[in-house]
């Protein structure tokens, strides 16, 4: 019997290894000849039957030759035994036989040899078959090796899959982290042109609460905001493209087109702005002041893509339309969401519209209708409350204002006077010396009855024109600093108390 010591078959080890069950010594010796040259061949010889499984276990042969008439041990019971050992059910098992006998060899297939051979054997027959069922043998322990390999590797890519996805997508929406794994194109440079729905949300006033607040007590503040909305974009498919401050510019559309794009990007916006009553309940809580958002829609063409250099970019969207997204959102006041025909066009009849006018934004040749949602139908369903009219009061006693005119990011130079007739906590009605036009925005300075300046950085948006003669109009204040915000809530209280 060969003694060599076990080694264990793997797709670096190709050796043939034969295990030969016998309890004819002579048989042993006359199989171990013949396989003696053969150098790729390792021979391991067993004669007593019962150590058969116990020997297999140890060589793990890649084909068992076992004789079919032993002592004590029946050899068709022990080609059942092969079968039902773990290490040796698959292994090939030619059974040798010292007649030709069809039943014999029947019964030997139906329990599961692999072949049948005559004893004494004939050398170059016996080393071939030994190398044929060895060698299927082999390739397929190969292939489950690969096969196990592979799902292994499969495996840890998923996991580090979900580490980056985990971990980017803190930074990325989760289809641009799964383009970029996904597809070898994924980081290449470079956009494409493509049809989708914009969104721009921003919290009005925002600048102002941040300039009286601590740095951390902000943080605080647009920690709740943004994850409260990023929820809401993630489940209706928005790609986030960037967080901008207090801002976030979101995609329906990009990398991943749907039928429903701009459907799903109104949906959306209504459930984020029914949100901010749950963000503000929080922020309450912690002692922070109530937040408000305003939402703007557009569908158009833009260019999407990777922008940047190898070594830093960034997915993104530009495009006329993006800077359309930006003018329309502007126009908007806390708790409002205004979109663009196209938008409603891509929608249909399933938005309900409260309102409309006509605007024209800075950088387009000719004026466009844009529309306020307060919601949609179909499978979407959401709708937000009605309107509450604010109450304003009339002052026995008008306060004096000074107001400039902004002109996109910046106030004008000329000053205008006007006077404050009716008031609220949010709104406030003005009879001025020049005509606001509607959607104007304003900075306000505030004065007391005797003239003295109260605040002095308080913005508005104008939402309804009154009276040309003289110039009235109704403003919503978009930003109220606390010496406005104190001074208002006594100035209503001291009203209230005269009537």
């Amino acid at each position: 019997m060969n003694n060599k010591p076990k080694i264990n078959l793997s797709t670096s080890n190709h050796a043939i290894r034969v295990l030969l069950v016998d309890d004819q010594a002579f048989i042993g010796k006359m199989v171990g000849n013949m396989l003696e040259d053969e150098t790729d061949i390792e021979f391991y010889y067993c004669q007593d039957a019962k150590r058969a499984i116990t020997m297999t276990n140890k060589v793990l042969p890649t084909v068992i030759l076992q004789d079919l008439t032993m002592p004590d041990v029946d050899g068709l019971s022990m080609v059942r035994f092969y079968r039902i050992n773990s290490f040796s059910k698959q292994t090939p098992l030619i059974v040798l036989s010292g007649q030709e006998d069809a039943k014999v060899k029947a019964n030997s297939f139906a329990l599961g040899a692999n072949d049948y051979m005559v004893k004494p054997p004939d050398k170059l027959e016996l080393i071939a078959r030994i190398r044929y069922h060895s060698q299927a043998y082999i390739n397929m322990l190969q292939r489950d090796e690969a096969f196990r390999k592979l799902e292994e590797q499969s495996i840890e890519l998923e996991i580090r899959n979900k580490f980056i996805q985990k971990t980017f997508g803190r930074y990325l929406s989760d289809d641009i982290v799964k383009s970029i794994l996904d597809t070898p194109e994924g980081l290449k440079l470079g956009g494409e042109k493509r049809k989708v729905t914009i969104m721009m949300t921003d919290l009005r006033g925002f600048t102002s609460i941040g300039e009286m607040l601590l740095p951390e007590d902000v943080l605080a503040i647009l920690n709740i905001y943004l994850k409260s909305m990023t929820d809401i974009i993630l489940k209706y498919e928005g790609t986030i493209d960037e967080f901008i401050g207090d801002a976030i510019l979101i995609i329906f559309g990009a990398p991943f087109s749907k039928a429903d794009d701009a459907k799903r990007a109104v949906a959306c916006a209504l459930e984020m702005q029914l949100a901010m009553n749950d963000v503000n309940k929080q922020n309450k809580k912690l002692g922070y002041p109530d937040v408000a958002m305003g939402i703007g829609i557009n569908s158009g063409e833009v260019v999407v893509g990777n922008i940047g250099s190898e070594k830093r970019s960034k997915y993104g969207v530009i495009g006329s339309n993006v800077n359309l997204t930006s003018r329309i959102e502007s126009y908007t006041v806390g708790g409002q969401i205004l979109v663009s025909e196209s938008t409603l066009e891509e929608c249909g009849q399933i938005l309900k519209i409260t309102d409309q006018f006509e605007v024209m934004p800075k950088g387009v040749r000719q004026p466009i209708t844009i529309y306020e949602t307060s919601g949609i139908a179909d499978k979407y369903n959401i709708y937000l409350p009605e309107k509450q009219i604010v109450d304003l009061i009339a002052l026995k006693n008008p306060l004096s204002v000074v107001f400039t005119i902004i002109e996109g990011k910046n106030a004008g130079m000329e000053k205008h006077n006007g006077k404050i007739i009716k008031l609220a906590q949010t709104e406030m009605v003005i009879e001025a010396e020049v005509i606001a036009e509607r959607l104007s925005n304003l900075k306000i300075v505030l004065f007391d009855n005797g003239n003295r300046e109260m605040s002095i950085d308080i913005y508005a948006k104008v939402v309804e024109s009154i009276n040309d003669s003289p110039p009235t109009f109704r403003v919503n204040l978009t930003s109220l600093p606390p010496d406005g915000i104190n001074f208002i809530k006594v100035k209503l209280r001291k009203e209230k108390e005269k009537e």
